[in-house]
């Protein structure tokens, strides 16, 4: 038996297979968790619907998480299909292009508002459409990235977006602790998804983190969706309002190692 047997999922952010959602995902699944899909327009539902199927999903529905509406609606439909959620995981994020080129300084204000509340409001709207279908016990998880506590060149405004999940993070779990409901975040190293591929020089990083993390090697959404299953799972039952680094140790170093290191 799995560790998340009669234990029921949402997951907000599955884009394809390469997605860290997927990764996440294919995880809860395997330890028995049943799940619940969001999706955003008929192209991102073509790319993820097979792949949610195949995981046997019961509840697959539109949701653009800037909507309150929508929202309301997605979890209204989530009480009658599931009755409680005990798992929601919130892999979501998105920037202008033009907001992560160039200078932070030359961000406009709606681009930064744009990023900021896809990237980091979001959580705190589907958390709270989320408490009322939860009890105790219940996991909320939402995912980071290194630079929202580092500068990583060509990140810009969602750095500072990750920088407000995290926070968010504390918050929620301070709310949410009470109710025995846990909120915490997974930073993970560069994985190359949809989103990533945005960034400029992206495959240059991926290749440099390999190379430089005390793991000598790139993070894999298989790697994530583990710690994600042991977060929403009994073992991590006193763990809440943590940023979980899962990045081949690359956050602890100090400097960068020599090339004939």
């Amino acid at each position: 038996m799995g560790t998340l047997e009669g234990k029921n999922a949402l997951v907000f952010g599955l884009a394809n297979d390469k997605s860290i959602a997927w990764g996440i995902s294919r995880a809860l699944h395997a330890e028995g968790a049943a799940l619940g899909f969001s999706y955003v327009g008929p192209a991102i539902e073509k790319r993820m619907r097979p792949l949610a199927e195949n995981l046997g999903a019961r509840l697959i529905d539109q949701c653009d998480v800037t909507s309150d509406a929508e929202i309301a609606e997605f979890f209204a439909k989530a009480k009658e299909t599931f009755g409680q959620i005990d798992i929601l995981v919130h892999s979501v994020a998105y920037a202008n292009q033009e907001d992560l080129k160039g200078r932070f300084v030359d961000t406009s204000r709606a681009g930064f508002h744009l990023a900021l509340d896809i990237s980091a409001f979001s959580l705190v709207a589907l958390a709270r459409a989320a408490v009322p279908l939860m009890s105790p016990g219940g996991s909320i998880l939402t995912m980071s990235y290194y630079g929202a506590e580092k500068v990583i060149p060509s990140y810009n405004v969602m750095g500072v977006a990750k920088a407000t999940l995290e926070a968010c993070v504390r918050y929620l779990a301070n709310d949410l602790g009470p109710d025995g409901i846990r909120v915490n975040a997974i930073s993970a190293g560069p994985i190359r998804t949809l989103a990533a591929s945005g960034i400029s020089g992206f495959r240059g990083y991926l290749k440099s983190f390999a190379e430089q993390a005390p793991l000598r090697r790139n993070v894999t959404i298989e790697d994530v969706g583990s710690t994600a299953a042991f977060l929403a799972g009994p073992g991590a039952s006193a763990i809440t309002g943590e940023v979980l680094y899962v990045d081949g140790g690359y956050n602890v170093l100090g400097m960068l190692h020599d090339e004939e290191d």
